[in-house]
């Protein structure tokens, strides 16, 4: 037999320093663990564990039955775009002409459509930390620079006016801003984002992503804010992401949509024509459903999750070495281990920070949490409360008696 010889694979350089999610990679560790007969409790994914509203899931059906099973509009269909411009309207008090909407396959496309329209090597993007771990990745990919810049718990996790102007460069493009935020439950009010916007209006080279996919999920009194509808300046820069993964618990739709200036939007369709085209003609007859059907089962789902963040706040506070703010919205608590970092286990072994802090959880307490550094921010942990009471009192038990088996004094 001929032996065939071959050069060894090569990636591209630009995914070089890029990998999986640290979130999906520790999902796949818990899963193997599992696999091997461990009792593992996840609470690293952001899903809700809610079903996809009957009636979502019934004109899904229907659309099938009528043969919706073929391409749609490059951006999405007629009906998609009256539904998402409805939204905008209703909710938020932005209005988007059909040419100023996009739909994708998932949030996550909006903004990578968007950083591969936009971004030229070297141009920079200012991304509050802690951040979702996929924003810095997809400015990197895109050939841009991801510039984090750290919120610490005293600022309540939310970039200051002060931290964005200094932050600020030449090459600054974009400006990152999620609200409510992953990982962190950070909300920021209409009188925050004005302070923000009125740095902005001192640098009109720099444009702003409102990542609102966290919208419904906002705990209090206080309504939801989003820049465009603050400031008509502003709005003439701003692209605002949203979907329907979150709160209408339709992850697996991968469903999401943005609004923004024109001339952005074919930029980003070009991005959009060369990757995936539409997205699925399926999910956008099921997302105009969940856009104009009844809205009243989402203020009960928020209160679940509020209900469930208090549990998993008020359990994490009491430990001795953790601390936890309460989160203003999302589904996640940010708290922080560093009482703990440079204690040992059992074995000897030191917990030298908040990877090893969160590896320690696994292995010991059989519950999979994310690490700070991940989003930017070490020494804290996420928590992914979108599971139910049940799980999470038996979650923060374990992980409440593995803290306590740590000797603090190194």
């Amino acid at each position: 037999m001929q032996t065939r010889t071959h050069t060894p694979f090569r990636p591209a350089a630009r995914i070089a320093a890029i990998g999986v999610s640290e979130i999906l990679a520790i999902g796949a560790r818990a899963a193997s663990m599992r696999a091997a007969g461990r009792d593992i409790i996840t609470l690293g994914a952001g899903e809700p564990d809610f079903p996809t509203p009957d009636h979502v899931k019934a004109a899904a059906k229907a659309a099938i039955d009528r043969g919706e099973t073929t391409y749609t509009a490059l951006t999405g269909s007629p009906a998609l775009k009256a539904a998402i411009a409805a939204k905008f309207a209703r909710e938020n008090g932005i209005e988007c002409g059909v040419d100023e909407i996009i739909a994708c396959t998932g949030a996550k496309q909006v903004l990578y459509n968007a950083m591969m329209a936009t971004l030229d090597p070297g141009d920079e993007v200012i991304i509050p930390a802690p951040s979702w771990v996929t924003y810095a990745d997809i400015v990197a990919l895109a050939g841009g620079v991801p510039v984090l810049v750290p919120c610490e718990e005293g600022e309540g996790f939310r970039l200051s006016p002060s931290r964005l102007r200094a932050a600020i460069t030449p090459r600054t493009r974009w400006l990152m801003l999620n609200s409510p935020s992953n990982p962190s439950g950070a909300a920021y009010s209409a009188a925050e984002l004005s302070a923000l916007i009125a740095v902005l209006h001192e640098a009109p080279h720099v444009w702003l992503l409102a990542d609102d996919i966290y919208e419904h999920i906002r705990y209090g009194d206080a309504p939801h804010a989003t820049p465009a509808a603050l400031d008509p300046a502003i709005a003439a820069r701003t692209l605002t992401v949203n979907g329907v993964s979150k709160a209408y618990a339709m992850t697996g739709w991968r469903l999401g949509y943005g609004c923004g200036p024109a001339d952005l939007i074919a930029a980003m369709s070009v991005i959009q024509s060369q990757s995936t085209s539409c997205p699925s003609s399926v999910s956008q007859a099921a997302a105009i459903a969940a856009l104009e059907g009844p809205q009243d089962f989402l203020p009960e789902r928020c209160e679940s999750f509020r209900r469930r963040r208090d549990l998993v706040v008020g359990r994490l506070a009491a430990i001795p070495g953790l601390t936890c703010r309460t989160p203003e919205g999302a589904f996640y608590a940010f708290a922080g281990c560093g009482g703990l970092i440079g204690a040992r286990t059992g074995e000897g072994r030191a917990i030298a920070d908040d990877r090893a802090f969160c590896s320690y959880l696994l292995d010991a307490a059989g519950v999979a949490v994310v690490p700070g550094t991940a989003f930017g921010l070490p020494g804290y942990f996420r928590v992914s409360y979108a599971t139910s009471d049940a799980v999470l009192e038996t979650a923060l038990t374990r992980i409440a008696e593995a803290c306590a088996a740590l000797d603090v004094r190194g």
